[in-house]
């Protein structure tokens, strides 16, 4: 490559050497050399630089009085230089470094750390080592002699530590974690990572529970041309508190076979029903205490103006039962079998589903439940002519729910139930200006008639059909429940209207009302019960309860929301949900949401992310080249009013010192009316090198709304001692 070479004065003789004095720069592809003196010689590409020497070479830049390189080899020496990477904000300093060709070195009596490097001041955190060997292509690192000094204190001596370059993947262990928790006590585990392959790769963390004793977590990750997966496995051998062995097991996989057809399956068990209480925070589903298991081939399959899907599925469940309220299981489905087909003829659509289901129950749930299973096959056929225009939609509908039964129970039994619908709507806009800012101002009328004949289905089984939650979404739909076995009879009106602001630069909506209703031009015979089960009593009220909503954030840096479902005869609101959360800038946010339901529940959340003390040098800087001192708490907490007593909180501290950050959390959850799990996380985060302890992060990102990390989150270095 050319050489570009720049200075106050140049002198030598051509082809052989050059001299540059004053303000050198010498520029060669990608390499930089800055100092007060170079000479290079040209035969030897050799180029020897003095005074104020300044390297910079694939984001690493050096510093010092000496250097000693072959250009293009890039190989010499460097005398007592300083060092930055710029991508992680880090640096050091060293007697001596060695370059040893493209990408590798060699330092020797070396330094590194993230806080600043001020000469007689020891940083708050630095790894030493008698000798630091680096190979970018490799993307390692070998540090001979290490050891980490935390706050003037050692923290970690290895003889040997390996860690990588990159946010690459690198065998070798991950830092450890801690947890601690009322149940089991305290928890150390170890996790090593084992990067197989490409697309291969492991992490298996041994760990100990001093109220439980030995056990390993493992986890193992493929990605195949056809074939793709996660397995998780978490095994205790001999649990000392419950004196059994205990474990559990999560697999996921998805597979492209021939003919198009893809296969799906999603298995999770664990040993026991306590396994959701003794570990809540390794809960394998939304719903701890039930544990899908599914198995799924399917076949897309597609033409002009439509498309399909043809299944086959099995889903299984283990519910986790416990010594206060039970839980219902869902009906399992083995199998699930069905043809869905789909399409559009010019203003035309039209939909196919049908489906054969064979409903099992587990022979516990079968006892508990008193509960029966069943064949069910069932078709859905609708036809729809969508005439829309700017500002305007009319959509008529004519569709078909048919099913039959071959029960256990109440043996064989069929019914089809039709219904007509009339979708329409209209849209106005106006420009308005207001809250100091030019905005477009929406009304939004909405109209939906539906009409369904009433069909006696109280003693027809009920597999999968469950009163769907009266809101804004629900209130225009034609049937009341969810799933196959129940079609509410109608013969009703639902009218409703909503208006917007929207802000006419960016687009984002700066407040929403809205008000809807339903009437009732005949009562309604098939009904939920008060706790959402079907065949409820007759509904004669002809006005349905009001909702309204309010949403805006108009107030700068206030954001409201607001749902209330208000009943016009008892008047009164049955159900609100009004929220409020006032984020005023970075690392401030604080929330509260009421939550009420007459006669069911009624509680408080308060959710908050907010400065203690603050150093306006770490908040204006979030690189961490700065180290100062800044306490932030955060937190949520959930109250109930009707029980009087906390439900589940989260409490915690941050400390942000610019070069590292720590963290204790505190979380307790609810396992029942009368227990509850606590936990303690505490993690120490060396910014620019890695995160040590638990991992609070996740909940303080799930509980807390609009939480900000105090630093970008990057994948963590894997660091093994050899």
């Amino acid at each position: 490559m050319p050489i570009v070479l720049q200075a106050r004065v140049l002198r030598g003789q051509p082809e052989l050497e050059t001299v540059a004095e004053g303000d050198v720069e010498f520029r060669r592809g990608g390499l930089v050399i800055r100092a007060d003196r170079l000479a290079y010689d040209m035969p030897e590409d050799l180029a020897q630089a003095k005074g104020h020497v300044h390297i910079e070479r694939e984001g690493v830049v050096y510093r010092g009085p000496e250097l000693q390189l072959k250009v293009q080899r890039f190989e010499g020496f460097f005398l007592e230089p300083s060092f930055e990477l710029l991508n992680l904000g880090a640096g050091g300093r060293a007697d001596r470094v060695d370059f040893l060709g493209p990408g590798r070195s060699r330092a020797v009596n070396a330094s590194y750390t993230s806080c600043p490097r001020e000469e007689g001041i020891e940083p708050d955190w630095v790894i030493r080592a008698d000798r630091v060997h680096l190979d970018l292509e490799a993307n390692e690192g070998i540090a001979e002699g290490a050891v980490l000094r935390f706050l003037g204190a050692p923290l970690i001596a290895l003889p040997t530590l390996s860690f990588p370059l990159s946010d690459a993947r690198k065998s070798g262990w991950l830092p450890p974690t801690f947890n601690t928790d009322n149940r089991s006590g305290v928890e150390l585990s170890v996790p090593y990572y084992w990067n197989i392959a490409p697309n291969r790769d492991a992490t298996i963390a041994p760990r100990v529970i001093t109220r439980r004793g030995f056990g390993v977590e493992a986890e193992f990750r493929y990605l195949e041309p056809h074939h793709s997966g996660e397995l998780r496995v978490d095994a205790l051998p001999d649990d000392r508190l419950a004196e059994t062995a205990r474990g559990s097991v999560h697999w996921q996989h998805e597979s492209g076979l021939p003919y198009g057809i893809r296969a799906r399956a999603d298995l999770m068990r664990v040993s026991d029903e306590d396994w959701w209480k003794d570990f809540p925070n390794r809960g394998l589903s939304i719903a701890p205490r039930l544990l899908p298991s599914r198995v799924a081939f399917e076949r897309p399959f597609g033409w002009t103006g439509g498309g399909g899907l043809a299944y086959a599925r099995v889903a299984q469940w283990q519910v986790l039962q416990g010594t206060d309220e039970a839980v219902v299981s869902p009906y399992e489905r083995q199998p699930q079998v069905g043809l869905r087909l789909g399409g559009r003829q010019g203003s035309w659509v039209w939909a196919l589903e049908s489906e054969y289901n064979r409903f099992t129950l587990p022979a516990a749930e079968l006892a508990r439940a008193g509960r029966s299973g069943g064949d069910r096959a069932h078709a859905l056929v609708s036809i729809a002519y969508g005439e829309r225009e700017p500002g305007l939609w009319l959509v008529p509908r004519l569709s078909l729910n048919a099913a039959a039964y071959d029960s256990e129970a109440s043996g064989r039994a069929r019914r089809t139930i039709p219904t007509f619908s009339v979708d329409a709507g209209l849209e106005f806009e106006r420009a308005e200006t207001a809250f100091g800012r030019a905005l477009r101002q929406t009304l939004e009328p909405r109209l939906l008639y539906v009409n369904t004949p009433t069909r006696a289905q109280r003693d027809l089984p009920n597999f999968d059909a469950a009163a769907k939650d009266f809101n804004f979404a629900s209130i225009y739909s034609e049937n009341a429940f969810s799933g196959i076995d129940r079609v509410s009879d109608a013969h009703q009106l639902t009218a409703g209207v909503t208006t917007r602001l929207v802000d006419e630069a960016t687009g984002g909506e700066a407040l929403r009302l809205g008000i809807v209703q339903r009437y009732l031009f005949r009562p309604q015979q098939v009904t939920a019960q008060p706790d959402g089960t079907p065949d409820g009593e007759a509904m004669t009220q002809r006005f349905s309860d009001v909702l309204l909503l309010g949403s805006t954030n108009a107030l700068p840096n206030w954001t409201f929301d607001a749902t209330v479902q208000y009943s016009a005869e008892i008047q009164r609101s049955v159900r609100s949900i009004l929220g409020m959360r006032y984020s005023p800038g970075r690392f401030r946010t604080v929330g509260t949401t009421y939550r009420f339901a007459r006669g069911l529940s009624e509680q408080i959340e308060l959710g908050w992310q907010w400065p203690i003390v603050e150093r306006p040098a770490v908040a204006a800087n979030a690189s961490g080249s700065g180290c100062g001192g800044s306490w932030y708490g955060v937190g949520r907490v959930n109250y109930s009013l009707k029980d009087s007593r906390v439900t589940d909180s989260v409490l915690g501290l941050e400390y942000d010192a610019g070069c590292w950050i720590a963290r204790v959390v505190a979380e307790r959850l609810s396992t029942g009316r009368s227990q509850a799990t606590t936990r303690l996380q505490v993690q120490l985060e060396l910014v620019g090198l890695s995160r040590i302890g638990s991992n609070p992060l996740r909940v303080l990102k799930d509980n807390i709304p609009g939480y900000q990390l105090l630093r970008e989150e990057r994948a963590s270095p894997v660091a093994s001692p050899e």
